[in-house]
């Protein structure tokens, strides 16, 4: 029998945090910005460091600096001298001194816990002032008897108002709450790593015998973090479970019109491109509901794949829908694809907030006629009157854009069965990130680039060489050249030194004249096509512009890239705007301008770039340099907030914890096994209830 809900024995660890001893309302409030609020939480909040304590027999033998525990005799009490001055504590071992100091210490309470006469133990860091040894604030203060402190004593994560005390007394009780759980870990996969069981991990993370403990890579916190990623995928695993088990539709197509659009290229498809193209077939060849995300570099040609994807629903007899985050983007997506589509030789149109009236109505009628095989567009598609006659596969541009509302709406958009979902994005992911954020999907990697990309040259130069920069960029423009400048603001603020678009449009528009156009995002729309269609068509050759045209924007003549005060963008950010140029034939550049002097980081993130168009080795750096939750962006993401694993070094952990989720689902379904009842018990401790409930309606 399957229990159902929380299993008893973890009942204590979800009580109340000051339900532990030495918690009051000040230390749980102060907990409490920690995100520890019940026992569970403490448990799993591990020591961030140790101090290495010796035990030494006499004063002499100290050497400050240094923490150290020793025995001493109390022979004075000095009051303060003075306001603001410490209380001190003359103790000796007999041949020399030892002078414990005190700030804002209550006299009464030091006569008491060091009486003058008497033996006590003291621990603390030792250092030497005016030729003494003195201890300021003790650690611990021992009666002679009583347990002395250990050798290597562990360091608790604060906020403010805790103390490393009450840290550890909260702690030692959260831990005797801690149960025997049944082992939900592969019994093979344990044998292998020789990890503890997880009340003894608990207990040897908490206990550290040595700074080797603390490392992430020490078996008992290797074991806690896997805790951690198992459940995670695991329930990412049920979530795609759950959306493969709806009942998709079977589009197969027989190939013809994607060998149309193959046989209409300059050069074939990479490798990577064809892999991805036919792991996409197989999953709308079958009746369950395809969840995919295609990652690829910039240049790596998604747009190709999207656009064979689509084909294979039209050659099945569908619609395919294709949606961008911006207007630019659809339309630019549209000019992008038409070609191709005229290869096949289908109906392509786009629909954005901007069409109104017989243009938009006339779009409409032929969508629900099936008249249009491709519809590309922005959110404009969600509207309840956009209806197709038979959409087969919606594809979503830089998914991180939209929210799940607004892809669960479009995937209800199919009448028969809700539409395959190809998700894309143009930014790379590392692995460890990959999976943790997009677990439920299948992935293709686009991890080639095709043949006709250029590589581009990247070069630093101090903002002190304007004028040179602006030259040479007068002299390309005369053999035809096109470039863009990139501004890290729209307009001049009081208090910010970067430099603003609209200031270095107007000087660059006294030098070049109309050969200057200008976007950014609070420009209306129709004013940012207009300049983007000049810049496109060659009327313009020099756009100035902020991170709008980060992702996405295609114009192969364009072969110079300026930043500048490149040194205050993000490195995937760089990248992006970096992958706008080289995508012509002629030799492309990036000129990352910087303002001296560079800060450590800044510099670190501008060689890399110099160094490397990888950008999965980019985005690697990124992640060192970031962390995980900036890189992705935690709240827009639903990336999880490990209190253990690290995803920036544990990438490997994760994909074994993929794979054992996976292949664990695959055997016992619906989780009746004791290893399947210690899974449920694992979750319910990790807090994965929407886990819970997809079992529930598995």
């Amino acid at each position: 029998m399957t229990p159902k809900g929380r299993p008893p024995a973890l009942f204590p660890l979800f009580a109340g945090i000051e339900t532990l001893p030495g918690i009051g309302p000040k230390a749980a409030d102060a907990l409490e910005t920690m995100g520890v609020t019940r026992p569970r939480d403490l448990i799993l909040t591990l020591p961030s460091g140790g101090i290495a304590r010796r035990a030494v027999d006499r004063i002499a033998d100290l050497r400050p600096p240094e923490v150290a525990t020793l025995k001493v005799t109390v022979t004075r009490h000095s009051a303060p001298s003075g306001r603001g001055r410490p209380y001190r504590v003359t103790c000796t071992d007999g041949q020399s001194d030892l002078v414990l100091v005190f700030f804002h210490a209550r006299r009464d309470w030091l006569e008491k816990e060091l009486p003058i006469g008497q033996k006590r133990v003291v621990s603390g860091k030792v250092e030497r002032f005016d030729g003494t040894a003195q201890m300021v604030h003790p650690d611990h203060i021992l009666h002679e008897g009583e347990d002395l402190p250990a050798d290597f004593e562990p360091v608790y994560p604060l906020a403010a108002g805790l103390t490393q005390k009450q840290m550890a007394k909260g702690a030692e009780a959260a831990l005797a709450r801690a149960p025997e759980m049944e082992e939900w870990i592969d019994p093979a996969l344990l044998a292998r790593e020789g990890w503890p069981g997880w009340r003894d991990a608990l207990m040897q993370a908490h206990a550290p015998q040595g700074p080797a403990d603390l490392a992430a890579s020490s078996s008992a916190r290797t074991r806690l973090a896997y805790d951690e990623l198992f459940a995670h995928q695991l329930t990412l695993a049920l979530a795609r479970r759950q959306h493969r088990r709806g009942k998709g539709r079977r589009s197969q197509g027989g190939g013809q019109l994607r060998e149309r659009v193959l046989s209409s290229l300059p050069w074939p498809p990479t490798g990577a491109q064809r892999r991805a193209v036919a792991e996409i077939a197989d999953d709308m060849a079958s009746d369950l509901r395809m969840n995919r995300l295609l990652q690829g570099d910039v240049g790596a040609g998604k747009t190709l794949v999207a656009m064979l994807s689509l084909l294979i629903a039209v050659e099945a007899g569908g619609q395919g829908v294709l949606m961008a985050p911006t207007e630019i983007l659809a339309r630019q997506h549209l000019r992008a694809l038409m070609p191709l589509a005229q290869a096949a030789g289908i109906r392509i149109e786009a629909l954005t907030g901007r069409d109104k009236g017989d243009a938009r109505a006339n779009i409409l009628t032929d969508l629900a006629e099936g008249r249009i095989d491709i519809l590309v567009g922005t959110h404009a598609v969600f509207q309840d009157e956009v209806r197709f006659r038979d959409l087969r596969l919606a594809v979503i541009d830089e998914q991180h854009r939209f929210g799940v509302a607004q892809r669960l709406k479009l995937a209800a958009k199919g009448d028969a069965a809700p539409p395959d979902v190809l998700v894309m994005t143009a930014t790379p992911i590392p692995r460890s990130l990959s999976l943790a954020q997009y677990g439920d999907l299948d992935l293709s990697v686009l991890d080639e680039k095709p043949p006709g990309r250029k590589p581009i040259t990247t070069i630093m130069l101090d903002d002190r060489r304007m004028d040179e920069i602006v030259d040479r960029i007068g002299k390309a423009l005369q053999g035809g050249a096109r470039a863009y400048w990139v501004c890290p603001l729209v307009e001049e603020s009081e208090l910010s030194d970067l430099t603003a678009a609209e200031a270095r449009f107007s000087a660059l528009r006294a030098r070049f004249g109309d050969a200057v156009r200008m976007v950014h995002g609070q420009m209306p729309a129709e004013e940012r096509d207009a300049a983007m269609a000049d810049f496109v068509a060659g009327r313009a050759q020099i756009l100035v512009a902020t991170t709008v045209i980060e992702v996405g924007v295609d114009v192969p003549e364009a072969s110079i890239m300026v930043i500048e005060r490149a040194e205050s963008f993000g490195l995937a950010q760089l990248h992006q705007l970096r992958g706008r140029v080289g995508r012509g034939q002629a030799a492309s550049s990036c000129v990352l301008m910087y303002h001296a002097p560079l800060t450590e980081g800044g510099a670190r993130r501008l060689h890399t770039l110099r160094e490397t168009e990888d950008g999965f080795r980019i985005a690697e750096v990124d992640l060192e340099m970031r962390g995980a939750g900036d890189v992705i962006g935690t709240a827009q993401s639903g990336l999880p907030r490990f209190r253990i694993a690290d995803l920036e070094r544990q990438a490997g952990l994760m994909q074994v914890a993929q794979a054992d989720a996976r292949a664990f689902l695959e055997r016992d379904p619906e989780m009746t096994s004791d290893r399947g009842r210690a899974i449920r018990a694992l979750l319910w401790l990790m807090e994965q209830d929407q886990a819970i409930r997809l079992i529930k309606t598995g």
